[in-house]
C-alpha cells in the first residue's frame, strides 16, 4: 500500500531487554479519523494505521471479508480442469487412486479432505502418509513401485509432488497418471506429470499465490463438486482452517477469508475431533482463535507425523465414532507431551554446544548442528526456537547411517533461505520450502561447505542491524485502555497469525506493584500499575525478565504486550501476555541504526 512508505518516515526504534522495538510513527488526526468511523478504541485505531490500513476501501476490505471480492474461481488454477477429469473419469472407471500426502497437519488435513470428499462419489481410493524416518518427504520411487504393484493407476499428491522428479518419471514408466496437487515453490524445472495444480507455477494465473498444501486440495474439490453438481461436505471447512493455520501461511486474502469461515463453523458445529483436542489442550472457551488452534490444537496433530504413524490423524479427523476419536485423542496427547519432552533435550544439547562456543553466536551468522540421535520429526520445532531465542537462521540436522544429513531450517525476515539453498543445489541432494522455512538433505562431509557458503550469502546481503532481533509495535496503549472494548475491538481484526500477527501494544511508564513471580523456572508473573490502574502481565518462557523486573526495584519501565482474554474458573480477565521490557525510553530515529 502507498500509505506505509508515509509511516516508515519518522520510525523510532527503543532497545528492550531481547529486542529492538520498531516503534511507528502515528498521525493523530487520521488515528481519530479511523477511530471515530469505526467506533474503534484509540490503540485499535493505531494498529490498522501503523499496517498500513488508511483508506475506508482498505479498511473495510481487510475487516468485511466476502466471498464475492476475496475467492477466486478454482478453474483459474493452471491444470485444475484436467485434473478434476481425470478424477472423475477415474471414478466412473472403477480405477484405483492412491492420496500421497505429508505427516504434518497441512499434509495429513489435505489427505483428509480427500478421502473425505472422494470416498462418497463412489471412488476406489486409498491414501499413503509416509513415514518421516523410514520414507522420507513426499513422493518416492519406493511408493510409485509399491501403487504400481497394486495396480494403482492414479496418483495425486497433495502437499508434495513438486519436487519429485525421480518418483514423477517412474510413474511415468509404469503408466501410472500422476496428478501433483502442491504449494512449495517450484524449481526452475517441473516434473512430469498428467496434471500440476500449484499457484506458484510460472504460467498459473490464480491471484492467490499464499494457499497452504490443503487450500490447493480445496480448490481442486471445489471445482470437481461444482462439475457434479453438489456441495462439499462442511467438514472441508473445518479441515480447510485447520492445516491453512498449522502450515503458517500468510493469513491474508483467500486464506483469511477461509480461515474466518472455517473458525465461524467449529465455534457453531464442534466435532468430535476438535472437541477432544480441546479438552486435552484445557481450552476451555466458548469460542476458539487462530491463536489457539496455532499453539494448542495443531500441534497435537503433528505430534503423530512427528513421531509414529500420521496414518491415525487422517481417521481422527474425518472419523465419527465418539470411542475411536477419544482413543487417538488420548494417543495423540501423550505424543505431544513425549516431542515436547525430545524438543526439550535437542535444545539443551544446542545451548550447550552455543555455552562451549562450537557455534560461536557473537561471531557467527548461522547456527548449523547435527547428530544421530536427534530425530528428524522434531528438529524443524527445535530451529524455530533457535531462531526466535538468537535471531540467527538455523539449521538442524539428523545424521543417518548411510552418511547422509537430513535436516530442517528456519530463516528470518531479512533472509529468503529458499534462494539461498538454491544457490548451493550443487552440493544438495534435494531442497524444497519457502523463504524462511526448508527441508533439505545432502552427504554430510558438504555440511562445512554449506555452513561456508552460507555464512558468506549473510555477510554479503546482510547489515550487523538486519540481524537484530525486531519487535514490531502496533501501538502505544495506556493501562486504563486495556478493557473488554479493546478485546472485543481485537477481534475483529482476526484471525491472528503470519503476515497479520496479533498486535504488540507499548505500555510507557509502568510500575511495580509487588516483587515478580517465577513459574516452574520459566515464566515470570507480576502485577504493574500505571495511570491509576493494575493490571496482570506474565511473560512465558522468559526466565530472564525475573532478574530484571527485580533489578527495577519500584522504578518504572516500559513493556511491550499482548492484549489478550483469561478464562479461569468461570471468569474472564482481561490480562496483558508480556513480549519484552525496555528501562530506558531513550528513542532513536532509524537513520541512527
Amino acid at each position: 500500500m502507498s500509505s506505509k512508505s508515509d509511516q516508515n518516515k519518522k520510525k523510532q526504534f527503543l532497545h528492550g531487554q531481547k529486542y529492538v522495538w520498531q516503534i511507528p510513527y502515528f498521525d493523530t488526526e487520521k488515528v481519530c479519523d479511523i477511530s471515530g468511523k469505526y467506533n474503534f478504541s484509540f490503540p485499535i485505531a493505531q494498529v490498522l494505521f501503523s499496517r498500513g490500513f488508511i483508506d475506508n476501501n482498505e479498511i473495510d476490505s481487510f475487516l468485511f471479508t466476502s466471498f464475492e471480492r476475496d475467492v477466486s474461481h478454482p478453474s483459474l488454477l493452471k491444470d485444475a480442469q484436467k485434473a478434476v477429469d481425470r478424477i472423475l473419469k477415474a471414478i466412473e472407471n472403477k480405477e484405483s487412486i492412491l492420496v500421497c500426502g505429508d505427516y504434518d497437519v497441512d499434509g495429513v488435513t489435505s489427505t483428509a479432505m480427500m478421502m473425505l470428499c472422494l470416498l462418497p462419489l463412489g471412488a476406489k481410493i486409498n491414501f499413503f502418509l509416509p513415514h518421516r524416518e523410514r520414507d522420507g518427504y513426499g513422493l518416492s520411487e519406493k511408493i510409485v513401485k509399491r501403487a504400481a504393484k497394486n495396480k494403482y493407476s492414479v496418483i495425486i499428491t497433495v502437499d508434495n509432488g513438486i519436487t519429485s522428479f525421480e518418483a514423477a518419471k517412474m510413474a511415468k514408466d509404469s503408466k501410472i497418471d500422476l496428478i501433483i496437487t502442491d504449494h512449495h515453490k517450484p524449481h526452475s524445472t517441473l516434473p512430469e506429470a498428467c496434471a500440476i495444480v500449484n499457484p506458484n507455477q510460472k504460467e498459473c494465473v490464480y491471484p492467490c499465490k499464499i494457499l497452504a498444501g490443503v487450500g490447493v486440495a480445496f480448490k481442486v474439490l471445489s471445482l470437481l463438486y461444482e462439475d457434479i453438481g453438489r456441495q462439499l461436505p462442511p467438514k472441508v471447512y473445518e479441515l480447510l482452517m485447520l492445516g491453512t493455520i498449522a502450515d503458517v501461511v500468510p493469513l491474508l486474502d483467500e486464506n483469511r477469508y477461509w480461515v474466518r469461515h472455517g473458525l465461524a463453523h467449529v465455534n457453531k458445529n464442534e466435532s468430535e475431533a476438535l472437541r477432544v483436542l480441546k479438552s486435552n489442550s484445557g481450552l476451555n472457551k466458548p469460542q476458539i482463535s487462530s491463536i489457539d488452534v496455532a499453539f494448542n490444537v495443531a500441534p497435537q496433530i503433528n505430534a503423530l507425523g512427528r513421531l509414529k504413524d500420521a496414518r491415525q490423524g487422517v481417521q481422527f479427523l474425518i472419523g465419527s465414532d465418539k470411542k475411536t476419536v477419544e482413543s487417538v485423542g488420548t494417543t495423540l496427547w501423550e505424543l505431544n507431551q513425549a516431542r515436547k519432552e525430545v524438543e526439550r533435550s535437542i535444545i539443551n544439547d544446542v545451548e550447550q554446544i552455543i555455552l562451549s562456543k562450537q557455534i560461536d553466536v557473537e561471531r557467527e551468522n548461522i547456527i548449523m548442528a547435527a547428530h544421530d540421535n536427534w530425530p528428524s520429526g522434531v528438529i524443524g520445532l527445535v530451529a524455530s526456537r533457535l531462531v526466535e531465542s538468537y535471531g540467527r537462521p538455523a539449521f538442524l540436522f539428523h545424521l543417518t547411517k548411510d552418511g547422509k544429513a537430513k535436516g530442517s531450517c528456519r530463516s528470518i525476515e531479512a533472509f529468503n533461505i529458499f534462494m539461498a539453498l538454491q544457490e548451493c543445489e550443487d552440493i544438495l541432494d534435494r531442497f524444497g520450502g519457502h523463504s524462511h522455512a526448508a527441508g533439505l538433505s545432502l552427504p554430510k562431509e558438504n555440511l562445512p561447505i554449506l555452513k561456508e557458503r552460507l555464512e558468506k550469502m549473510i555477510l554479503e546481503q546482510l547489515t550487523p542491524f538486519d540481524l537484530q532481533q525486531k519487535l514490531k509495535i502496533d501501538a502505544q496503549v495506556l493501562l486504563p485502555d486495556v478493557t473488554k472494548k479493546i478485546v472485543s475491538d481485537l477481534q475483529l481484526l482476526e484471525p491472528f497469525g503470519c503476515k497479520n500477527k496479533q498486535p504488540v501494544f507499548y505500555i510507557k511508564d509502568v510500575v511495580l506493584v509487588a516483587p515478580p513471580k517465577l513459574l516452574k523456572g520459566l515464566h515470570v508473573r507480576c502485577k504493574v500499575f500505571a495511570d491509576g490502574v493494575t493490571r496482570s502481565l506474565i511473560f512465558f518462557n522468559r526466565p530472564d525478565i525475573f532478574d530484571a523486573l527485580l533489578s527495577v526495584a519500584d522504578g518504572p519501565f516500559s513493556v511491550a504486550a499482548y492484549v489478550r482474554e483469561n478464562f479461569w474458573n468461570a471468569q474472564q480477565l482481561i490480562e496483558l501476555q508480556g513480549v519484552d521490557i525496555a528501562f530506558n525510553d531513550g528513542e532513536k530515529d532509524d537513520n541512527n541504526n
